[in-house]
């Protein structure tokens, strides 16, 4: 199965030393987001985890880990984009997470590691020219460290618009003509752009809008066909395939403006200070109401397929 850590908050930059106890324990206890009782225990174990997906501004934080996850698939997005502290007030330095991607590239290969340049906003700071001047220079940094760039431009869910109430919507000829030079620029560089969520708005014109977290992604990585159960999308629009998601909305500290898995900022740092290393579970621990089931796991490799072109 496909254990992801990248959906809900960003482990590596913040809970490495939680995640790398889990791999220790093989194991690791999740709530249900929507029913706070219920809980799903996954087996943190290669012989039933084909790979483990991660989401991260700054992976460096499970460098010292790396040795655990040897036995393990793995695929990595690591996001890097040009905004400053006014959107992303707690991410490091963009220099150092470009030389972090090129270490982590050079540990876990080219074909396990992807770059997010996304969510592209514009405003009277971020013009179309400065996303594409930044993009060519990140681009440049990158080149033979990835092939697949993810782009997506910013959706407005109601809480981004609560959180970020000066946004506005990027308009479809924008959408257009960034993408177009964003395709061309990647192209240079070696890299396919893969667009999040953006439909085929962008495929006339060089990308690939098969999604972004796909089977074929995972399989590429692991170099093994996978066959998978049937998934129900994570939202309209998306087809990647992400499932065992283990981790907690409102916990992730960078407190981007555009940020969907954060709701509150208070909520946040509360969340943050009930973190406990030592426990199986992100956020908090064992309560006397919870209900815990032990989530159904085999490896998904179809034996049949091994290594492939």
């Amino acid at each position: 199965m496909i254990i992801n850590t990248g959906q809900r908050t960003d482990i590596p930059a913040f809970y490495a030393e939680w995640f790398a106890n889990r791999l220790k324990e093989g194991f690791v206890c999740v709530r249900n987001p929507f029913h706070h009782e219920a809980v799903t225990r996954y087996r943190l174990d290669p012989s039933v985890v084909d790979v483990i997906g991660f989401c991260s501004k700054n992976p460096a934080g499970m460098f010292p880990y790396m040795d655990l996850l040897k036995e393990y698939g793995q695929y990595w997005f690591v996001t890097i984009t040009p905004y400053g502290k006014d959107i992303e007030p707690n991410v490091p330095d963009k220099h150092q997470i470009l030389r972090d991607f090129q270490t982590l590239s050079n540990i876990v290969g080219v074909d396990s590691i992807g770059w997010r340049y996304d969510p592209i906003l514009l405003n009277e700071k971020y013009t179309p020219e400065y996303h594409l001047r930044a993009f060519q220079t990140m681009a440049s940094e990158l080149e033979g460290y990835t092939n697949t760039v993810v782009i997506s431009f910013i959706d407005l869910y109601e809480k981004v618009k609560r959180n970020f109430p000066e946004v506005r919507e990027v308009s479809i000829t924008d959408r257009i003509m960034i993408g177009k030079e964003i395709i061309r620029i990647a192209g240079e560089h070696g890299m396919t752009v893969r667009p999040c969520s953006e439909e085929k708005l962008l495929e006339p014109y060089g990308a690939d809008c098969r999604g972004c977290m796909t089977l074929d992604v995972y399989e590429k990585a692991i170099h093994h066909k996978l066959k998978v159960p049937s998934f129900k999308p994570a939202r309209e629009g998306c087809v990647c395939y992400l499932s065992g998601d283990i981790g907690a909305y409102d916990s992730c500290g960078h407190l981007c403006r555009y940020c969907y898995a954060n709701n509150d900022p208070k909520k946040v740092r509360e969340n943050m200070l009930a973190h406990d290393v030592n426990s199986p579970f992100l956020i908090g621990n064992y309560e006397d109401s919870d209900i815990i089931h032990d989530a159904e796991q085999k490896s998904w490799r179809d034996i049949r397929l091994s290594l492939f072109e």
